[in-house]
């Protein structure tokens, strides 16, 4: 596991390093893979901020934590991650020995439609395309993965009707929306 500890605002100290170099630590035994943790400590006026974020194996999970000491918000958000993880894992697990996962389907994504060669100048370019790999899963587990994430939208086959799928979370609300794309 790599572990970055990066102090903002804040005296760097060796004993904050190492102990939240063990809290983070203890969540690579949830984890397979390559792990890349990066904790943020920082001091905003009284608030004592402990921010982590780590990447394994193509998810992100990300736990902020505010209290009046770095130690106990370490502590916090060690808890809240370790506890984000486990259900992760619970959900692919139980996911695997439900579902179909044998089928995964490639697609490209292009931000916006192809140009012709005699397109205007006023019309869009594609500034950026992306390759994802959608695969079949319950839109529960979407909506898991959506909020491990910190894209707008996931993309990903219903396992119930083995369509394309696209699961956003709505500005309004907070809530969820459903794009159902049918051939």
């Amino acid at each position: 596991m790599q572990l970055q500890v990066t102090f903002r605002h804040i005296e760097p100290s060796e004993s904050l390093k190492i102990y939240a170099q063990d809290k983070i630590g203890k969540i690579k035994k949830f984890l397979d893979g390559n792990l890349e943790a990066n904790v943020t400590l920082s001091v905003e006026k009284h608030r004592q901020v402990a921010d982590v974020t780590i990447i394994a194996d193509g998810i992100k999970i990300h736990g902020r934590e505010v209290t009046g000491d770095l130690y106990s918000a370490l502590d916090i958000v060690a808890d809240k991650l370790e506890t984000q993880v486990k259900r992760y894992r619970d959900r692919l697990l139980k996911a695997k020995r439900n579902a179909r996962r044998d089928r995964e389907l490639a697609m490209k994504v292009d931000v916006f439609a192809a140009q012709s060669l005699e397109a205007e100048e006023s019309e869009p370019k594609i500034v950026k395309s992306k390759n994802i790999v959608a695969s079949p899963m319950a839109i529960s587990e979407a909506a898991m993965h959506l909020d491990l994430m910190d894209g707008g939208f996931f993309v990903f086959i219903n396992a119930q009707n083995e369509e394309l799928n696209i699961i956003y979370r709505r500005p309004q609300d907070g809530d969820y929306g459903l794009v159902e794309l049918k051939q």
